[in-house]
Formats: structure tokens, sequence, C-alpha cells
């Protein structure tokens, strides 16, 4: 596991040892492979990519080519204990649909998401007039995937909205090579955070 990766770190400590884990867009497997080979879970992704099913495979992971915008149709209620959508909820076009799926299907959620009010996002665009980028969204305005742009705040207010439970919130920072921040304002300094989540009711 790349040593850059906090958030790994922070998903490897959520999930328990032996659970039954889906990773929603598990792109190359790098997670998954992570969590089957320290924390003995039985693993699932699903990825829309051709090149991550093939790097998944060749990593020896069980994993699907499918579009998870379209539903998760094929699992049923509570079939996984943890379902996983790490850095992937801006990119789907239904976050909506997704993350009510994702926790249908699983017992909890583990969602990790880039924060779009981080301050340093925020100076950019103020004084260069230019979208932004970070080590978590290093990508050009032409080519990125990411279409659903939210802060913290925004996916914090959602929760409440639609009667799920935020568990535990882990807000990190890719500084001083990968931190889980504490302190005051997690909306302006945090370049990113980890929400554990679970259906209420």
């Amino acid at each position: 596991m790349r040593g850059s990766r906090i958030d790994y770190s922070v998903i490897l400590d959520l999930v328990p040892q032996g659970t039954k884990v889906l990773d929603l867009g598990c792109g190359d497997g790098s997670l998954l492979a992570e969590l089957v080979r320290t924390k003995g879970v039985t693993g699932r992704g699903i990825e829309i990519s051709e090149e991550g099913v093939g790097a998944c495979i060749a990593k020896g992971l069980t994993v699907l080519q499918g579009d998870i915008d379209e539903g998760l149709r094929d699992y049923p209620d509570r079939s996984f204990d943890y379902v996983i959508l790490n850095q992937t909820i801006q990119a789907v076009k239904k976050p909506d649909r997704v993350l009510s799926e994702m926790l249908r299907v699983g017992k909890k959620g583990v969602v990790g998401i880039p924060n779009f009010a981080f301050w340093r996002m925020r100076l950019y665009l103020m004084f260069n007039g230019r979208m932004p980028k970070t080590e978590f969204l290093p990508y050009e305005w032409y080519d990125t995937p990411n279409i659903h742009f939210c802060s913290l705040l925004d996916f914090d207010e959602y929760c409440g909205k639609n009667a799920i439970a935020v568990e535990r919130r882990v807000y990190l920072s890719t500084d001083r090579g990968g931190r889980v921040l504490k302190g005051a304002r997690p909306n302006l300094f945090a370049e990113s955070a980890v929400f554990l989540l679970s259906r209420r009711g």
C-alpha cells in the first residue's frame, strides 16, 4: 500500500477483521487487496473500467465490471458487513442512488470524499481564477471525472436529511506524509474525509 494514502490507513482501521466487504468503484484494487491481506476480509469489488478490472484480477481479487449508477440489484439487503465508496462519489452520475443502495446491501458504509471547500482550493480559485487542483483532485477541468462537487458540510447535511447516521468522521490532510486532522473548522482545513455510515431506524 502506498504510504501517501492516509485514507487507506483510516479505512483499514474502520473495517473489522474477517468481515464481508464490497468495494464500489474499486479502481485497480489496491485498497481491497490490502483489506484482504491485512484484515482477512471476504472482499468483492465493482469497477467500471476494463483496465481496473484487469488490474484487480491480476491481484487475485473477485471483481465484477459494472456501473454502480445502475444500482446493486444483484445483491440482497444487508448481504455485506461493510460497503466502501472511497474517492468515487464525486464521479458518479447518481450519488443519491449509489448511497441509498450501498446502505441497503451493507450493514455499514464507508465513504471517503474530497473536500471541495478545502482552504487551498478556495484561495487558488480566488487569486488565480482557475479551477484548483490538489493531490486528491489532480485533474484539469477538461479531463476530470468529477461531476458532483460537495464540501464536508454539504455531505453532513445530506446525511441528516436522508436518515443516514454518521457514526464517525475522520478528517484528513496529505501534508506531512498524510495525517488525521484534529481541531476546529474541518470544512476549511481538511483536504478530504472518511465517514462511517449506517441507516437510521
